[in-house]
């Protein structure tokens, strides 16, 4: 087979979920698979030095790096199987079969967060979806039954593929690594114990209920730590500053923005509990990386959250700040709760593995070129 991906979302050096999720998608594709062909496309400006499509050191795998941008349809010759890791323009190349890759339906879902203009165009794009699209893989069965719920696009095209987690990126730190990790959490400002959270500031992240729920933790006198806070401002963000500022915990809260994988892994690891409270996720990537780096973990209760949680994490009501906080406290006041969420969490990340992933992966292109 000729097999081409789209690796638009990994062509920046600052990439999250989505990027992540393509990145190693290919990288485990290169490991497991020598024998077809792969054909990496990329849209790269000649000025734009900031992005580059990573060499994945094998032979199978060759990058194709639209400068003129052509598009796909005309960059790519003579491919099978065209796969788009998220959403995007249905630019198949020739007769290739088309593969695309669902992760959320947040502006149908989760509309609050987008513009009318938005939800339109997200409209459009996936009933085009319904009619071009050979196999549609999501991430998540909450993902899959959203899919159901708004488009009705007949269930057997739509598959069901976890994803994975780099567990060389996330893991639990040995006792050499703590002291580098110390002096990174110095540097940054972040002092022990701390409660962490990850995620682009914007309302459906639901901070605003988490730092109620550090508010309401601190005046009853249960915690005397900070909330630290990762990730980039998203287009439509609240100001949490504000926020803040009311309750009295501006001293109280430290923000990160960007920052890198072992900076995260550091803060996962040292962390007393990882709170993940979002109203809306596809998948929800934290979840599991947090597993990783044996940390407690609270999170929602809605979407996919507790379906990639399982019974390693407390589950809450996003909505209501102390429902939040009551989980934090039990975690904090019971060492054998926490000790048991860390064993089950332990247990739970084995079950996302991006060989997993990319071998599922690999069957859909089998089945689509009809090969059996």
């Amino acid at each position: 087979m000729r097999i081409a991906v789209n690796c638009r979302s990994f062509l920046k050096w600052q990439y999250t979920g989505i990027g992540r999720y393509a990145y190693h998608l290919v990288k485990s594709l290169s490991v497991i698979d020598q024998k077809n062909e792969y054909h990496l496309y990329a849209r790269k400006g000649f000025f734009s030095f900031n992005k580059k499509l990573p060499d994945f050191h094998t032979k199978n795998f060759i990058p194709h790096i639209d400068r003129f941008n052509r598009g796909p349809a005309q960059t790519l010759k003579n491919i099978d199987v065209y796969h788009i890791p998220s959403p995007g323009p249905l630019e198949a190349p020739g007769h290739a079969k088309i593969v695309m890759t669902v992760h959320d339906l947040i502006f149908k879902a989760y509309p609050a967060g987008h513009t009318q203009q938005t939800i339109k165009a997200g409209q459009i794009q996936f009933e085009n979806i319904a009619q071009k699209v050979s196999k549609v893989i999501c991430c998540s069965q909450s993902t899959r039954n959203d899919l159901q719920k708004y488009f009705q696009i007949p269930p057997e095209k739509v598959t069901l593929i976890y994803q994975g987690v780099d567990k060389s990126i996330f893991y639990r730190i040995s006792k050499e690594e703590e002291l580098l990790a110390d002096k990174i959490l110095k540097k940054k400002g972040v002092e022990l114990p701390f409660i962490f959270s990850v995620g682009t500031i914007e309302p459906r992240k639901n901070l605003k209920n988490l730092i109620h729920a550090v508010h309401y933790l601190k005046s009853k006198g249960k915690f005397s730590g900070k909330l630290v806070i990762a990730g980039m401002k998203g287009w439509i963000n609240e100001d949490m500053g504000a926020l803040a500022h009311s309750l009295e915990l501006t001293k109280d809260i430290v923000w990160l923005g960007y920052i890198t994988d072992f900076e995260l892994c550091c803060l996962y690891n040292k962390a007393e509990v990882f709170v993940f409270p979002s109203f809306y996720e596809g998948f929800g990537f934290p979840i599991v990386e947090a597993f990783c780096c044996q940390v407690p973990v609270v999170t929602s209760n809605i979407s996919s959250c507790p379906e990639i949680a399982g019974n390693a994490a407390l589950t809450v009501d996003p909505n209501s700040s102390e429902g939040i906080a009551s989980a934090i406290e039990r975690i904090l006041s019971d060492p054998e709760l926490k000790r048991d969420l860390i064993q089950r969490g332990i247990k739970r990340a084995g079950d996302f593995d991006f060989d997993k992933t990319a071998r599922e992966t690999l069957s859909v292109y089998k089945e689509v070129c009809g090969i059996g």
